[in-house]
């Protein structure tokens, strides 16, 4: 598929100065943007039967972490939010999985789609990981899996909705409760979080969205999916630099190989 099939581009008009910053500002304002039928529906049509047709190939975890995704911290004592463990399961295929004339591939890897994106971020580069399996992964999840709270190490996440669950599989978050910079891991606000004392924001997403987001310092997380339509989001990774690559412990955890 072209790319120009890809993209609505009547809708989404990537190339056009006023379109962007106008999405850069409600990124800037709101630290999330949602743009939706970002892809056009035969694009995303394409790229549901792809995931349908190798979800067989998925590595499914089913993982316990603190929401700040690092080591265990024994200054603290084991029930503290800092080591407070939730749980996170899905199901990914890597992109070493993704057919070279994969709909994801052709947007991936466009330049005008990366144009669009750095000034969007404001990001000086933007490029693909140097390993073979982080760049393109499509997430899946089935009934009763979900991402549990946790903060982002990178300073964005680029997402597109494929498949929405019949329920549950909710986008939530709450701004602005850490300062990573500045090592403020705010322990008492992230636990008025964990115990249900702050009403988070959510964000509406339809398949065929694109979601900019950032959540370095945004706690969120996705609900259990509920029903038996499984829950398909793909994660289009880039990095400011070039030649990076998750270790190979990494991506033992992550995508077991």
């Amino acid at each position: 598929m072209k790319f120009e099939d890809v993209i609505d581009l009547k809708s989404n008009q990537i190339t056009d100065p006023t379109y962007i910053q106008k999405c850069k500002e409600i990124l800037e304002r709101d630290g999330a943007i949602v743009i939706d039928k970002f892809i056009t529906a035969q694009a995303l049509e394409q790229v549901r039967l792809e995931g349908e047709a190798k979800k067989g190939l998925a590595f499914f975890t089913n993982q316990q972490h603190n929401v700040y995704i690092s080591d265990a911290d024994p200054s603290y004592p084991e029930d503290h939010v800092r080591n407070q463990s939730v749980t996170s399961s899905k199901g990914c295929i890597t992109d070493d999985q993704i057919g070279s004339d994969s709909v994801l591939r052709t947007l991936y890897d466009s330049e005008l789609f990366r144009s669009f994106l750095k000034i969007v971020l404001n990001e000086k580069e933007l490029h693909s990981y140097a390993d073979e399996c982080s760049s393109i992964n499509l997430h899946y999840a089935s009934e009763g899996q979900e991402l549990g709270w946790h903060f982002d190490n990178s300073s964005f996440a680029t997402t597109l909705l494929i498949q929405k669950p019949k329920g549950g599989g909710e986008f939530q978050y709450v701004r602005d409760v850490r300062d990573a910079d500045k090592g403020e891991m705010n322990f008492s606000g992230v636990e008025k979080v964990l115990k249900g004392h702050v009403t988070p924001n959510m964000l509406a997403i339809e398949p065929g969205a694109l979601v900019l987001f950032r959540g370095r310092n945004a706690i969120h997380r996705v609900t259990p999916t509920m029903g038996d339509t499984t829950r398909m989001m793909v994660v289009l990774a880039y990095n400011n630099k070039p030649g990076v690559s998750l270790s190979a412990s990494a991506r033992k955890t992550f995508y077991g190989k």
